[in-house]
């Protein structure tokens, strides 16, 4: 599967700051300061409806801890999935009467144009679940044979006692972990299992679903957190910088990745950092597909709202935050955007050196946008109050914008 174009990151005078994040494991910050080479898995979407500001605002901020790394002279190693079979997407196609084949392949391809159009980086490997079955299948046979999963009417499942470190990703108590497993796609009260809280490994065929050969383990297709577990190891290894996603998948996701990784190769933890984005509401709700409170990027761009100003507007919330999209956030963004355009058309202006260092200073700070946008404003006020003498100022701090937060002015 291939991902989309990849916008061209300025170079910057100078060099950025390792960045300090916030950590779910340890629930503190932590300073990564990865080799020469950052690595990064960010858990994709499942295809099945477009783009919505909740996906926007998780990929932009794992887009901006790129831009941070690219910006201390480091290569970048991202990895992200598209889970393009799962009961969501099928449910939706029975639902539209349409292929559910035909579905996945249509809202990816939309997907992509929603990440290039707002100017996020690609990942290196864009993976569906599809094509990483013949990956899958030895890990849960692994597992099987370790006996770290087992068998139920031929399905397979994961113990999570197979992993002593299983809770350390979300701390969360049994009540709550049981209570969000079976909300978020698990089966916590099927009779047989071991444990309510093991997840699935791989789910025998079932009459009229799709399936694939699954070696000793029969034909079926394989659970939810095994897909990012093959994936990430297959081309990151384990120990990676940073696990990336939503606060919605803390658990069971990233909780059961981690300890199906954990379980497989004896090592820990999966990544360094678990990092996640806060949910963005509507109406006072949480934008999801279930309940159909979207604001989806591509009618947006439809209506003609310039791209540059989405991503404006998502930059105006800390990225761990919970808040509400609302007309007058977009309003925001885009009388923004066009203070900042009318700031750097000038032929000159006042010195934009510290603006670029203020800029490196708020990102390296856990990804601190409000303030980085604090500082283009004031700079911008300034320009349009005093002006100055730098002809290089309005080039330097277009390429400022564009390298660090990714608004092309």
């Amino acid at each position: 599967m291939h991902a989309w174009p990849a916008s061209e990151v300025p170079a910057l005078p100078g060099k950025g700051r390792d960045l300090r994040i916030h950590d779910t494991a340890t629930g503190g910050r932590v300073t990564l300061a990865p080799g020469p080479v950052a690595r990064i898995y960010v858990c994709g979407i499942t295809p099945y409806d477009a783009t919505h500001m909740g996906h926007a605002a998780t990929y932009n901020a794992f887009d901006l801890v790129q831009r941070v790394w690219l910006d201390t002279k480091r290569q970048v190693h991202y990895v992200q999935n598209v889970t393009d079979v799962d009961d969501p997407l099928l449910e939706r196609a029975i639902r539209d009467g349409v292929d559910w084949v035909g579905l996945a392949e249509r809202e990816t391809a939309l997907f992509r144009e929603d990440m290039t159009a707002l100017r996020m980086l690609p990942p290196q490997h864009y993976i569906g679940a599809v094509e990483a079955i013949p990956g899958i299948v030895p890990l849960v046979e692994r597992l099987r044979d370790s006996g770290a999963a087992y068998e139920l009417d031929g399905d397979i499942y994961f113990s999570v006692e197979a992993d002593p470190h299983f809770g350390q990703v979300s701390h969360y108590d049994t009540e709550l972990m049981r209570h969000l497993s079976a909300e978020r796609g698990g089966d916590p009260d099927r009779p047989g299992k071991k444990n309510p809280l093991d997840p699935m490994l791989w789910m025998a065929a079932r009459e009229g679903e799709p399936s694939w050969d699954g070696g000793s383990l029969g034909a079926g297709r394989p659970g939810w957190h095994i897909e990012c577990v093959a994936i990430a190891l297959d081309h990151l290894g384990m120990g990676f910088d940073v696990q990336g996603g939503g606060s919605d998948l803390i658990f069971p996701h990233h909780e059961m990745g981690a300890s199906h990784a954990q379980a497989l190769t004896g090592e820990f933890p999966m990544a360094k950092a678990y990092v996640h984005a806060g949910m963005v509401a509507l109406h006072g709700e949480k934008m999801s597909k279930s309940k159909g409170n979207l604001v989806f990027v591509s009618k947006l761009r439809r209506d003609g709202v310039d791209p540059a100003a989405i991503r404006l507007a998502l930059l105006s919330h800390r990225y761990r935050d919970d808040w509400e999209w609302t007309d007058q956030v977009l309003e925001t963004a885009v009388e923004r955007l066009g203070r900042w355009r009318a700031a750097v058309s000038r032929p000159d202006g006042p010195s934009a050196d510290a603006l670029v260092e203020e800029l490196r200073e708020a990102l390296s700070d856990d990804l601190d946008t409000p303030t980085a946008l604090a500082a283009v404003d004031r700079w911008a006020e300034l320009q349009t109050a005093e002006g100055g003498t730098d002809e290089s100022a309005p080039g330097l701090v277009s390429r400022a914008v564009d390298a660090l937060l990714g608004v092309a002015l």
